[in-house]
């Protein structure tokens, strides 16, 4: 390693972009003496993963066996370990080792999750079973990531680069660093209502914009989509509205207690037999005024209705019994008048 590189790794000032920062390799020499204690990493795995990890184990031990790994399969218990070994010489591969192990047990093809090995490839697990209450939302809005025959998933992989598998309350995303930071923004946002295909328009966008140097030091705010959220949930407002009423610093008057509206009437200072006689005759008002109200109710539909005008005024002519002579000559010259012309 020259100076110059030493002095670039070394130095402690602020960088503009920490992504195009190029991280040297970490080689047996850096470390000759290896590590100073053993250290392992344990796993559990579904019954259905069971018969997968049986064929594929022995290449998983062959991978770890190049880092001077252990890798163990206890199909009793139902779990996997990784160990480190005196040879092993990288104090890191046993975080990545474990990666791996979880990434098998969920789900993840060996294909993918020997990739987790490397340098600049990591992972992330999203947990998005409590993002959402209701379990018909959860299902709806976790199809979202996947879309339409998995049109939505593949955009996701093939601008951030990396591999997303949805299973079951979890995403598992492996790939660059960058862009597993870019997935779980996406997840998140989409548990959280916002349909992906806005991100992933940013996405698109951001990486043209990239391409044009001029546009490398300004804001980019201008040229991404805005998301507006419309689906509100308004609060449902009751239908009689009590208004509210003016604020005042003194406590309300007292109620008055029955005693109190006794003597306001003067019932207090009557005699029990007197008290007793009044209650009688106001409940016997009360209910003469209901039986006449029940027996209006009834007699409701045996009441003619109430006619017309022109009606009303020909019934009263026929019952007074006179006739306007005038008017019944002209109404008969007018008939025939009108049949003569036909």
């Amino acid at each position: 390693m020259s100076d110059d590189e030493e002095t670039a790794i070394t130095s402690t000032e602020p960088v503009d972009n920490a992504w195009q920062m190029k991280i040297p390799e970490f080689k047996p020499e850096d470390n000759p003496n290896g590590l100073l204690e053993e250290s392992s990493f344990a796993t559990l795995f579904p019954k259905y993963r069971e018969k997968y990890l049986q064929e594929c184990w022995p290449l998983v031990q062959k991978t770890l066996a190049e880092h001077h790994l252990k890798a163990e399969l206890d199909l009793i218990e139902g779990s996997m370990m990784v160990k480190t070994t005196r040879k092993t010489w990288d104090p890191y591969i046993i975080i990545k080792a474990r990666d791996m192990i979880k990434l098998l047990a969920r789900s993840v093809p060996y294909e993918q999750a020997i990739r987790v090995l490397q340098d600049d490839i990591g992972c992330d697990i999203i947990k998005i079973g409590t993002l959402v209450r209701k379990r018909e939302k959860f299902v709806k809005r976790r199809q979202r990531i996947i879309g339409p025959n998995g049109a939505t998933l593949k955009s996701i992989e093939l601008l951030t680069g990396c591999y997303v598998l949805v299973q079951g309350t979890t995403v598992a995303a492996l790939g660059p660093y960058k862009g597993l930071q870019q997935v779980r923004d996406i997840v998140i946002d989409t548990m959280n209502n916002v349909h992906p295909i806005y991100n992933i328009k940013a996405l698109m966008i951001k990486r043209e914009l990239m391409k044009d140097p001029k546009l490398a030091n300004e804001d980019w705010s201008r040229f991404l989509p805005k998301f507006k959220n419309k689906n509100v949930n308004k609060r449902k407002q009751p239908k009689n509205k009590k208004p509210k009423k003016e604020y005042t610093p003194f406590p309300p008057a007292q109620p008055e207690s029955k005693i109190d509206k006794q003597l306001a009437s003067g019932e207090y200072f009557l005699k029990p037999n007197e008290r007793l006689a009044k209650k009688n005759k106001e409940r016997e008002e009360k209910q003469a005024k209901a039986a006449k109200k029940q027996e209006e109710r009834r007699n409701k539909d045996f009441v003619p209705p109430e006619e017309s005008g022109k009606r009303k005024r020909a019934n009263e002519e026929e019952g007074s019994g006179k006739l306007d002579v005038q008017a019944f000559k002209d109404k008969i010259k007018k008939a025939t008048k009108k049949l003569k012309k036909k």
